[in-house]
């Protein structure tokens, strides 16, 4: 894939950017020291947190890139988002936390992140949760950014290619965290991560990387006969060294048994991930609403990680968490990459 060796990368398995603490610098750096290409997770991160990250991420390799959540918010129905929190309310008594009364409704703060890029360029810049709006595509271009969406059917590639995007992250629904999909009210088909990059691949002319469900070479190996470029790994670098993931979603991930599912309980906007006590009890009831549950959460999930608490977190994981092992990120990497 001509243009990822152009930004240094020479393998095709690239690190996924994971927001919320477990994509390092130590784990982009690692990712770029295997001929891979690592993301820095810009969602959540403040403006000024990014630039620290970006600065480590830079003294240590060309190759890497960073990925920010577009906006596209979900607005949460005021009484659904009070009768959800009310039904917390046992949980936010039990771990001694207070929930937000009225919905926090944010955009992540969009806007600085792109000065931040737009000030100190970076290769590669990728896309979550929609298209962002023409300004910041042409400023982020201009800078000398190449462009990547991520998306979930065919109609979703179309526009991003009619957007100008330089390439496209095909994301099937076997992804573990929040699907990318445009259509956040409706779940994410199940549609297995070959078959859409087919449909994909003959839709549109951009590379394609593939992601979802990746547990294991087999798996890389079936995307590139797919039609991916590249591929995509997230939820088997959650126990590398260098990942940030924590003490809470590692004893999650010891049990794979738990299963995956598409859940609203964490955010309002679907994620896969294990299930755990938390999202038996409330996924049924969670409304739609992004930022908002995502805040409302908040505090439950802090108190639960300080707590080591695996049945209090998201633990968020794709359907191939099964392959998942401990090891540094370059071996799990150069080993996915066998037989590619």
């Amino acid at each position: 894939m001509s243009w990822l060796g152009d930004v240094g990368a020479t393998g095709p398995v690239v690190a996924a950017p994971m927001a919320g603490g477990p994509t390092t610098p130590e784990l982009v750096l690692a990712a770029a020291g295997s001929g891979s290409l690592g993301f820095l997770a810009g969602g959540y991160l403040s403006p000024a947190a990014l630039g620290e990250q970006l600065a480590r991420v830079r003294a240590g390799t060309d190759a890497y890139g960073v990925n920010l959540f577009a906006p596209r918010p979900v607005p949460v129905d005021h009484a659904a988002y009070a009768a959800y929190r009310d039904r917390l309310a046992g949980e936010a008594a039990r771990r001694g936390v207070e929930l937000p009364v009225d919905p926090v409704e944010d955009d992540d703060s969009w806007r600085d992140k792109v000065d931040v890029l737009v000030a100190d360029p970076v290769p590669v810049v990728s896309f979550t949760f929609g298209i962002p709006d023409t300004v910041s595509r042409d400023a982020l271009r201009r800078s000398g950014s190449r462009l990547i969406q991520t998306v979930t059917s065919v109609e979703e590639a179309r526009q991003a290619v009619a957007a100008g995007m330089d390439a496209l992250v095909v994301q099937a629904g076997a992804a573990g965290g929040h699907s990318g999909t445009f259509t956040p009210e409706r779940l994410p088909p199940e549609t297995p991560l070959p078959r859409l990059l087919a449909d994909v691949r003959a839709a549109v002319d951009v590379p394609l990387l593939g992601a979802g469900g990746i547990g294991g070479p087999t798996d890389v190996v079936a995307a590139l006969a797919a039609g991916a470029d590249a591929v995509v790994v997230g939820t088997l670098l959650l126990l590398a060294d260098e990942a940030g993931t924590s003490a809470a979603h590692r004893a999650g991930l010891a049990e794979p048994e738990r299963g995956t599912t598409v859940m609203r309980a964490w955010t309002g906007r679907p994620a896969r991930g294990l299930r755990n006590a938390f999202s038996e009890a409330y996924d049924a009831s969670a409304p739609s609403g992004y930022p908002a549950l995502h805040h409302l959460t908040r505090p439950l999930r802090r108190a639960a990680a300080a707590a080591s608490d695996p049945d209090g977190v998201n633990l968020w994981a794709g359907t191939g968490v099964a392959g998942i092992r401990r090891g540094p990120a370059a071996e799990i990497l150069t080993s996915l990459a066998e037989g590619a």
